[in-house]
């Protein structure tokens, strides 16, 4: 036990086991045991050295797609290409994906699933509102994600006079870096790594603040929006989609617009919007690994 996803996936076949996991290594083992299908959570080097486990065990290599390709370099998407192509079955988080892994001309089989997310969990939050306006933003510390960004909009809020505070969840290679520029700036309030807290402050939020340069997905702002917190983010992801479902504010701006969207919002009066459940989203745990035991 241990990743929730994991676990649901392992109990609905014989055996999953885990051979290049989180942040791996240089050096990866090779799988002793008899393995039918070799899985991998992306098309670059990760890929590449599944697609080399496939070839020497004579299983079937399944690819997954979580990230937005045509936001990737030339030589990532060139590696991308190479490594799709050999795919026997490939699983994309969204149509959009799907149309570019299409673009590569692709003969595998592609399946459509989201990333899991314990969905009524999510929606069963009940807020109650920090004192001070909110601001939290959730992700990794990685450039994509640009979380220096939300220190620049924190900064821009507080210029207009709010008091707000900002929250920042997640860890990553940017760690560090982050945490040397909230050190030298004291409106940045709180600064805690990790994801253990998650539900507790999507419940004291008045806002979720999005930096991404690219998502594939977009899983937080996608519990975000079942928690009814407002949210402001570039047009990534899902983000349209869950504009379009109605329920909690959405809002979508480019990266220059973000502080002058989180200002709107916090100036703002509006009631808590409950969500409904969205067709496009699986919330049935045991539906969603079937259909993800398919994808293979």
């Amino acid at each position: 036990m241990g990743n929730p996803r994991f676990d649901l996936q392992r109990s609905h076949i014989d055996e999953l086991v885990s051979i290049f996991w989180g942040k791996g290594s240089l050096l990866p083992r090779m799988p002793k045991n008899n393995f039918d299908i070799v899985t991998v959570q992306d098309p670059f080097w990760r890929g590449f050295f599944a697609w080399f486990c496939a070839r020497r065990l004579r299983a079937r290599f399944n690819v997954q797609v979580h990230t937005d390709l045509s936001a990737q370099s030339f030589f990532r998407r060139i590696l991308a290409q190479f490594i799709l192509r050999r795919a026997d079955s490939i699983r994309v988080v969204s149509e959009k994906i799907k149309n570019q892994v299409e673009a590569f001309g692709v003969r595998a089989p592609i399946h459509i699933l989201h990333i899991f997310i314990d969905l009524p969990k999510f929606r069963n939050i009940i807020r109650h509102l920090h004192t001070r306006p909110r601001i939290l933003w959730l992700g990794r510390f990685e450039k994509e994600k640009d979380p220096l960004a939300a220190i620049s909009v924190l900064e821009k809020v507080r210029e207009t006079g709010i008091d707000a505070e900002l929250v920042m969840l997640g860890e990553g290679t940017m760690t560090q870096e982050v945490a040397k520029h909230a050190s030298h700036k004291p409106i940045m309030d709180i600064l805690r790594p990790g994801w253990s807290d998650v539900i507790t402050y999507l419940g004291t939020a008045h806002v979720v603040l999005c930096t991404s340069l690219y998502e594939g997905w977009g899983a937080s702002i996608v519990e975000a929006h079942e928690a009814g917190v407002p949210v402001v983010t570039p047009d990534v992801g899902v983000a349209k989609k869950l504009q379009e479902a109605g329920g909690a504010i959405v809002k979508i701006v480019p990266h220059e617009k973000l502080a002058e969207a989180v200002v709107d919002v916090l100036n703002s009066t509006t009631a808590d919007l409950k969500n409904e459940p969205k067709p496009w989203l699986v919330e049935n745990p045991k539906e969603w690994a079937q259909r993800w035991k398919e994808s293979l």
